[in-house]
């Protein structure tokens, strides 16, 4: 079970008053923290509207990795990862993930101004957290992920997707993730599939391109 209390996530303000939000989830065993640092990356215009939400997953044991207690969206609980699926786990990350988006939403910013983001562990919740949302989101970007449970998702047919991967990735091996894309696709989702030569990780022409993908889905010029 996932712990009763969450800290409160890492913020990022604009240089002006927000109005998009980018929510981005990190990997597992990671917090916050980890993925604070990509916002200098984008290269977003000096005086840019878009505020960062990092939050932290709960502590929680991990079956995969002997039971150990870390920060885990969910259980992972073997390598089976489109059908050994902690449903409950995803689905009250989703919860969380659905209440930052009504607090972004209560300050004033429209729910198509709202991006999801998420590494690993995290592009999923980003995935099951924007596709099972009640409004349409500005976007969603997915990397090193995976897409099980497929078959619940139903509604923003329409938001824009990018989804990279590692060809070399030994954590999520490629074909899980390709599996997971042309699920998504069947389902009505247009998807923007991008690899690269590395493993479980970011590379360089990776950011430059999710950079470019984020800044135009969030209506910066080019």
């Amino acid at each position: 079970m996932q712990a009763e209390t969450q800290d409160k996530p890492i913020i990022l303000q604009p240089p002006q008053a927000a109005t998009s939000t980018v929510i981005w989830l990190h990997g597992l065993g990671a917090d916050g923290h980890d993925f604070a640092g990509i916002v200098e990356q984008l290269e977003l215009p000096d005086q840019h509207t878009t505020r960062f939400v990092f939050p932290h997953a709960p502590v929680q044991a991990v079956t995969i990795n002997g039971g150990m207690q870390m920060r885990s969206w969910y259980d992972i609980r073997s390598m089976d990862m489109l059908n050994d699926v902690d449903a409950e786990g995803i689905q009250a990350s989703c919860a969380h993930i659905h209440a930052l988006i009504h607090a972004e939403i209560t300050q004033g910013i429209e729910p198509q101004a709202i991006l999801i983001a998420g590494f690993s562990q995290g592009g999923l919740i980003a995935l099951h957290s924007a596709l099972t949302f009640e409004s349409e989101l500005a976007g969603i970007l997915a990397l090193s992920t995976y897409c099980p449970m497929v078959e619940t998702l139903h509604l923003n047919r329409t938001v824009p997707i990018m989804m990279t991967h590692g060809i070399q990735d030994p954590v999520i091996p490629i074909s899980i993730a390709e599996f997971s894309m042309k699920a998504l696709e069947h389902k009505g989702y247009k998807v923007d599939w991008r690899t690269y030569a590395m493993e479980h990780q970011l590379c360089y022409p990776e950011v430059q391109d999710m950079a470019a993908w984020l800044k135009n889905t969030l209506g910066y010029a080019q």
